[in-house]
């Protein structure tokens, strides 16, 4: 399933990032393939599709995709606004 039309990511493309390392979060999928970077309609999609994927790459390993995705990243709040 395409989950990034403007720049052709499909979900498998999305978990061979997070399988390989390369992805743990909705930065790194836009760093690593680009999502998110020109109309945005696919963030939603692809962070469900990044949680899939991080619980299955990491089934018992104890990590929770839920605790990593809710994290604020560098320069936004907790409530996820820009600072």
């Amino acid at each position: 399933m395409i989950i990034c039309v403007c720049k052709a990511v499909s979900d498998s493309k999305l978990r061979g990032a997070v399988r390989d390392g390369r992805a743990v979060s909705l930065r790194d999928l836009t760093r690593e393939l680009g999502l998110g970077t020109c109309c945005g309609k696919c963030v939603p999609a692809a962070r469900t599709a990044l949680m899939l994927a991080l619980n299955e790459a990491d089934q018992g390993a104890g990590v929770n995709a839920a605790t990593v995705l809710s994290r604020p990243q560098a320069g936004q709040s907790a409530s996820g606004a820009a600072l």
